[in-house]
Parts: C-alpha cells; sequence; structure tokens
C-alpha cells in the first residue's frame, strides 16, 4: 500500500490545473497519494471510484468528487470514462482559511452539485475552444467555482486531528516533493539523509508512519505512475521508456507494470484508446 505527494503545477494560462483524467481508457488504478491543492474530479461518463480513509465512494455520470488538500485518496477506474479533473492552489483559499493555513471542504450536502457540475463543463468548453478573450471568461467562471466551494462546501468546524494529519503530510511531502523532481536518478534513504539532515531510521519511519509504505515501494510506484504516462502518450520504445523513469531495464519495468494493470506494457500500448476530449 502506498501514499505518494503529488506536485501540482497550474497551467501556463490559468490560475489553476485542468485537464481530462489519464485513465479514461479504463483498466487504471491509482494507489494513496496526496497533494496540496484542492481536487475536483468530475465524471461526465462512464464510472470509477474514489477511496477515502479505507471507504470507497463510487461516482456516476453528474456526480463529482471533492478532495481536500492533504487528503490521502487513490482511485480506481476498471471501466472507460470522461471524467474532467480540477486542481486549485491551496493559496487561492488563503483569506478564508481556519486554521494554520488550513481549509477543508465537506461534500455531505449536495445541494450546489448540478450547478456545479454545469460550471465545470462550461469552464473546460470556454477554455479548449480559446477563443478571443477566453482568459477573462475562463477566470470569471474560475472564481465563480471557488465562490461555491467556500460559501456552499466550507467546514468550519474542523477537528485538531483533522489538522494535525495535515501536519505532518505537509513535513513528509517537502521529502516526497526532492524525490518526485529526481526520481529518475539513483536515490537511497542514506541520501535523503544527506540531503535533509535527518537519520535514515528517522525517515524510514516517517514513511511507516505518515504515508503507511516503504521508501522503496514509494519510488517504485512513483516510477510507475510516470513510466505510465509516458507509454500512454506517447510512442516512445519501451526499454527508453524503462531507463527514463529510474528502472534498471524493461524487464524489471514490466514485471511492475504487469503486477500493477494485469498486462504487459507491449499489450497496454496496443490496447490502447485514443484521446476522448468533452463534447
Amino acid at each position: 500500500m502506498d501514499f505518494s505527494h503529488e506536485l501540482i503545477m497550474p497551467n501556463d494560462d490559468i490560475p489553476f490545473k485542468m485537464f481530462v483524467f489519464e485513465g479514461r481508457n479504463g483498466s487504471y488504478s491509482r494507489d494513496k497519494h496526496w497533494h496540496r491543492s484542492v481536487e475536483i474530479f468530475a465524471l461526465f461518463e462512464g464510472s470509477l471510484s474514489f477511496f477515502i480513509d479505507n471507504r470507497e465512494y463510487p461516482l456516476s455520470p453528474g456526480e463529482f468528487m471533492l478532495v481536500n488538500s492533504n487528503e490521502v485518496h487513490s482511485i480506481s477506474a476498471p471501466r472507460p470514462n470522461l471524467t474532467l479533473v480540477v486542481q486549485i492552489p491551496l493559496a487561492t483559499f488563503a483569506n478564508y482559511y481556519t486554521d494554520d493555513k488550513f481549509i477543508y471542504f465537506s461534500h455531505s450536502s449536495r445541494n450546489q452539485d448540478e450547478q456545479v457540475m454545469g460550471l465545470l463543463r462550461d469552464l473546460y468548453d470556454t477554455y479548449s475552444r480559446s477563443e478571443c478573450g477566453y482568459e477573462l471568461k475562463v477566470l470569471s467562471q474560475f472564481y465563480m467555482l471557488v465562490y461555491l466551494l467556500v460559501t456552499k462546501y466550507r467546514k468550519l468546524d474542523i477537528s485538531p486531528d483533522l489538522v494535525q494529519i495535515n501536519r505532518n503530510l505537509n513535513q513528509l511531502s517537502k521529502i516526497t516533493s526532492y524525490i518526485k523532481e529526481n526520481y529518475a536518478q539513483t536515490l537511497t534513504l542514506e541520501s535523503l539523509a544527506k540531503t535533509f539532515s535527518y537519520s535514515p531510521t528517522y525517515i524510514s519511519h516517517m514513511f511507516q508512519k505518515y504515508a503507511q509504505t516503504t521508501f522503496k515501494t514509494y519510488l517504485q510506484n512513483l516510477r510507475l505512475e510516470y513510466a505510465y504516462r509516458q507509454l500512454a502518450n506517447t510512442r516512445t520504445p519501451i526499454g527508453e521508456i524503462a531507463l527514463n523513469h529510474g528502472f534498471a531495464n524493461s524487464k524489471s519495468f514490466s514485471h511492475v507494470f504487469f503486477k500493477r494493470y494485469g498486462m504487459l506494457p507491449s499489450e497496454f500500448r496496443r490496447a490502447s484508446a485514443t484521446h476522448h476530449p468533452l463534447k
């Protein structure tokens, strides 16, 4: 079981990140991970499931999942789907923090869900068309979305446990962000300890306590995530992909890939469908 910290960078021309979910073709899973950004998965076709705090949240068309900053989650998409992902930098909500640079959104009330889904579809449509002045319209739609999150979904009564979990994951995120930037290189507990002035034992303990995994498993899964993306989106030879992402050779990459996805990289590439944009 692996948790990984994901570093989210906004699109170049807008203050948030928006894209069609990479698991749109099905036969996809993403291990437990977290990131500082607030994340929305809006499902328009097909189905997928989220797992938060060991609880499953299946999504049907017309529904969305709201994932908080530093909320550990995983995703299962066994069948094809059409899902829009919006990732909003935490700093967007700076004026509305409740404690220790912390804000928490509850999805228990669904009164505004239809309005949010319509807004997300319009937001993607405006951005994808990129007509004259689209940046202004995108910003207006984006800030309406932020307004709805703050006024309709924000939870003010936050437990001390949630705040502490957020602090713990922030601490580990400094290390996992560094790993993400250097994952294709040779990394060991000893080299990380030297970089962060911790002992190897302490870093190992942090992974086991906060991420419920080992450093070795975390690094291997991170390499697999990046290799998967290159395999799905390019025609780069499989052996080259393996070396690009820190695997010793194509055989070791294929072994890890088969264990996760139930097929060899070559089989996955043949079965991959073309990009399926929102209509």
